[in-house]
């Protein structure tokens, strides 16, 4: 880390830079966006904190480009730092003392590349919202005209389909044209899905990592997107071991240590990271269905069948996703490629 530190505290608008030089406040303050870049590219190399925000991982990225030393810090932990009210000037002060803490940890920014895998993620995230948000608003409706929507009938699609056919139930051509625009606006986002299902397949099979991510068990395209996106890239933060990893996105159970006692609870659901936390234990419960109904090929295999039998599936789905971040961990940090031991014949 250099002697000057610039702490900047970043804005749509505006952009607070406070430069402080052997623990002194040099200065501190606003610029634009267009003002901040000439800075960046004018000063000599120094060392830049970013806060993290949707925009911190861009400004890293010309920072950079420009010899200096960038790095992103907890938003929380500022927040902590942070003396008086909240303000641009106070903020950028308490990014340039946060980062001056003992053994401080810092946020691995993204790469442009790691952005583009993210938005692809975001984006189905999204569709699948609208489309749940959609089907439960069509039942919801349909059930107040005492309307049933059950698999024995076909699903939402045959039910919807037999309202508009129906000229004998009663229902005006408005409330039949309003229902079939919602059904149309429910299948584009169907079709939706699909495509970015197809976006996200492409995507990870040229990357050379999230293809040789795909090889452990229970790993789609998204399952592996989603962990090179956060262990790749430290969005949760620099980890030195798997464990850490798995604890962050909440697949271990919670520690709760005082006065030399370890107390260790359930595994935490609750957690910052709750959508990766559950594609990763859905990939696992397809993968935990898959082994226990064929006889064990894999020593993987066999730890399923015998954990299935003392815990249960659900225990065994994140048992599995556990070992697969841990997995993920070693992969990524070691350059290693994952191959599954045999059973001996």
């Amino acid at each position: 880390m250099h002697n000057i530190i610039a702490g900047v505290d970043l804005a749509k608008e505006e952009i607070q830079v406070c430069v402080c030089k052997h623990n002194k406040v040099q200065s501190n303050r606003a610029q634009t966006p267009t003002q901040f870049a000439s800075w960046l590219a004018s000063s000599k190399p120094m060392t830049i904190v970013f806060e993290a925000c949707s925009t911190s991982n861009y400004w890293k990225q010309i920072a950079l480009t420009h010899g200096h030393d960038a790095r992103l810090i907890s938003a929380k932990l500022v927040a902590s730092v942070r003396q008086n009210q909240k303000t641009d000037k106070n903020d950028a002060l308490a990014v340039a003392q946060a980062a001056q803490l003992t053994d401080v940890s810092f946020i691995n920014g993204k790469s442009k590349e790691q952005q583009e895998l993210q938005t692809l993620a975001r984006l189905r995230e999204l569709a699948v919202k609208h489309k749940v948000a959609m089907q439960n608003q069509i039942k919801s409706l349909l059930l107040e005209f005492n309307i049933r929507v059950s698999p024995s009938q076909g699903g939402l699609s045959r039910v919807v389909q037999g309202v508009l056919e129906d000229a004998e139930n009663g229902f005006s051509m408005v409330f039949r044209e309003a229902l079939n625009t919602g059904w149309q606006q429910l299948l584009l986002s169907i079709e939706a899905i699909h495509k970015y299902d197809s976006y996200l397949e492409k995507a990870a099979n040229q990357h050379v990592i999230c293809k040789t991510l795909q090889a452990l068990e229970g790993v789609g395209p998204l399952n592996a997107i989603n962990p090179y996106i956060a262990l790749g890239c430290g969005e949760m933060g620099q980890f030195k071991k798997g464990r850490d990893a798995s604890a962050c996105i909440g697949l271990t159970p919670v520690q709760h240590t005082s006065g030399g006692k370890v107390k260790l609870g359930s595994v935490g659901k609750y957690v910052q990271n709750n959508t990766i936390r559950s594609c990763l234990v859905s990939g696992a419960m397809s993968a935990v269905n898959h082994a226990t109904r064929r006889t064990a090929k894999t020593k993987k295999d066999l730890w399923i069948q015998q954990m299935v039998e003392r815990r249960g599936k659900r225990c065994t789905a994140v048992a599995l996703a556990n070992k697969t971040v841990r997995t993920a961990f070693a992969m990524l940090a070691n350059g290693t490629e994952y191959k599954a031991e045999l059973l001996a014949a």
